[in-house]
Parts: structure tokens; sequence; C-alpha cells
């Protein structure tokens, strides 16, 4: 018996080790990091919205199910784009492409992801919130990744608005209701997305011009890309100072959003006027964490109440 339990030892440790390579290929087809910063946004819109500590129900009800039916988009374009994926360096190692996970697979945990997520938020949130959450579904995975990212070089700018709206989803989730200050709120990650995104898209140029999509540094060429980030940029700093002009925001944000703002604005202007070939990749991941940290700052001045 000592010796039978040795032999199967090894073929037990291989299926689970084959088990949580597999769980991580379906994990990464919901483009993980961009879910979280996405939750990020909501967790804010939803404390922002209220006076109060949010109740548990809400706070895990709501980013469950917003998060879910976020990763079911991401899969979804994960599934759209495979053949796109396959001849762009940064993409080509993703699941579909190596053949690691199917089509007919992936779309299979999409649609199971957005049935469990519609129903939590519609049973323990509200509808509202479940029905905005699904156009945001809708407007990511079909319009988005379908039509425009293939049809226009305004993509990013017109398909942004679906990945914009997280904060105003944790607003109605905790209100039932659609506020001005969570549009606002929608309106700094719209027009934070192009000059985040287009700045990846300068790095990979030649991915994109490969894969034959007419993202702007493609159609329009570089210089033209990178003066429309300056520019997106400098219009972020006047949006980012609304909250604060409205009196939605005290002094903690102002001063936070303010140095979150100088920082971006010098990677802009260092793009388009100084720029070496770490330039537009350093911009990008400034962006990802000028977002991340803005929407920390909301928090923090919420809580502080200066």
């Amino acid at each position: 018996m000592k010796s039978t339990i040795l032999r199967e030892a090894p073929e037990a440790t291989h299926t689970r080790s084959n088990w949580l390579v597999r769980c991580h290929d379906y994990y990464e087809l919901t483009k993980p990091k961009v879910v979280w910063l996405l939750l990020l946004t909501a967790l804010v819109g939803m404390c922002l919205a209220s006076k109060t500590w949010i109740g548990w129900q809400v706070l895990i009800a709501g980013l469950l199910g917003i998060g879910l039916l976020s990763s079911a988009a991401a899969v979804v374009n994960h599934v759209v784009d495979r053949n796109i994926d396959c001849k762009m360096a940064r993409t080509f190692n993703r699941p579909l492409p190596k053949g690691k996970v199917g089509p007919k697979q992936a779309l299979i945990f999409a649609a199971c992801m957005t049935l469990i997520g519609y129903v939590i938020l519609e049973v323990w949130v509200n509808r509202l919130t479940a029905l905005l959450t699904l156009a945001g579904l809708l407007g990511y995975a079909v319009v988005y990744t379908m039509y425009l990212k293939r049809a226009t070089p305004q993509n990013i700018v017109i398909g942004g608005l679906a990945g914009a709206i997280p904060p105003l989803l944790g607003w109605t989730a905790v209100t039932g209701q659609i506020h001005p200050h969570a549009l606002l709120l929608v309106l700094i990650v719209f027009v934070w997305t192009p000059p985040h995104f287009w700045a990846l898209a300068i790095h990979r140029e030649k991915d994109y011009a490969r894969a034959k999509v007419p993202m702007l540094p493609v159609t329009h060429g570089i210089e033209f890309t990178k003066t429309s980030i300056l520019l997106y940029t400098v219009l972020l700093c006047v949006v980012c100072l609304l909250p604060y002009l409205i009196a939605m925001t005290g002094l903690v944000y102002l001063v936070g959003s303010t140095l979150l703002n100088l920082g971006f604005l010098l990677y802009a202007w260092k793009l388009k006027f100084g720029a070496t070939d770490k330039t537009a990749m350093q911009t990008f991941n400034y962006s990802i964490i000028h977002l991340m940290l803005l929407f920390i700052v909301l928090l923090t001045d919420h809580y502080l109440g200066f």
C-alpha cells in the first residue's frame, strides 16, 4: 500500500498543478488589473454617495456584481480580439492566442459571470445598478470591441464611456439614483482615458499597424497623437478642479489632485517636446498611478471632511 501511495502522489500533484494553471488562465481572461482599478473607482463612488458607512450587503454585493460583469466584458474582448492579439507583442501570450482556453469555453465563462453578476445586483442591490452595469458590459464588449475599435481612430474616446461608468455604478448601488456628482466622477475617468491609452498606443504603434487597428498613432501619426495627449491632459486638469469648485470636495482633494495632475502634465509635456524611447510607456504607467491615487485622495477627502 505504501508503494501505491508513493506512485499516486506525483500524479495527484500534477493534476492539482494543471488545475491551478487552468484557473490562472481563466483569471487572466478577466483582465484583473483593469477590473481592480474599476472596482476602486466604484468603491469611491459608493463612499461619496453616503455620509455614513455603507451597509455590508450593498458593499459586498455591489462590488461583486460590478466586478463579475466587468470581468465578463473583458473575456468577450479577449474572444473578439484573439486574431488581433496573436499579431501583437503585448498580447500574443494571452490564453486564447496561445490556445490555453478555447473561444467557446471563454464565452461560456463570460455568460456565467454575466448571469451571476446581474442576479446579484438585481436581487441584493437595485435594478438601476444592474441595468447600468449590463449596459456598460454591452458598451465595452459589443459597441467598442466589435465595432468602434476597428472603425475609427476615435475608438477609445467614444468607447471610453463604458469604462468610465463604475463610479456611477457605485453611487447608484447606494442611493438608487443618478446624481450630478456621480456624473462628474464619470467625466473625470472619461477624459483621463484617451491620454492614458494613447500613450500605450504610441509605444505599440507598429503592433497596431501590423494588426490593422486604426489607433490614432497609426492613422494620424505619432506627433499628432502626442499633441492630443497633451491637450487632453490639460482638459483633465481643468475637469479635476470641478469637484472642488462645486464644493463636492475640500482642500485635501484640491491639493492632492493638483499635484497628481501636474505630474501627468509634466509627463505629457515631456512626451511631446523631449521624448525618449521610454517616455510613452512611462506616461502610460504614471496615468494608472494617477487615477488610482486620485480616487484614493477623493476617498480621503470625503472622510476627513476638511
